[in-house]
């Protein structure tokens, strides 16, 4: 298993329901440390570095709360930078 960088947007309605602090709370049991942060563009944005599976059931979990409100998911990887620490909302 090896540790990756992944860039995840969620696209619909996203901000203003509580969804930084619900990715932040889902987060918690997982192996992984990251950021999340409201976009100008009315999108959110969730930088996760660990495992592939974690960060997958991430987003899973998002996807199955926030059902009504997500139209769009875009996911991209790169190499880990080395973040350290949990999930934490940058304002």
């Amino acid at each position: 298993m090896s540790v990756t960088r992944r860039v995840v947007i969620f696209a619909g309605r996203v901000q203003g329901v509580g969804f930084r602090y619900t990715a932040c709370e889902l987060a918690k049991p997982l192996r992984f440390s990251g950021t999340v942060r409201n976009l100008a563009d009315g999108t959110v944005e969730l930088v996760a570095e660990g495992y592939d599976q974690d960060i997958d059931q991430l987003v899973r979990d998002l996807r199955e709360r926030f059902a009504g409100f997500i139209l769009n998911v875009v996911q991209t990887t790169a190499p880990p930078e080395g973040l350290v620490g949990p999930v934490k909302v940058i304002y």
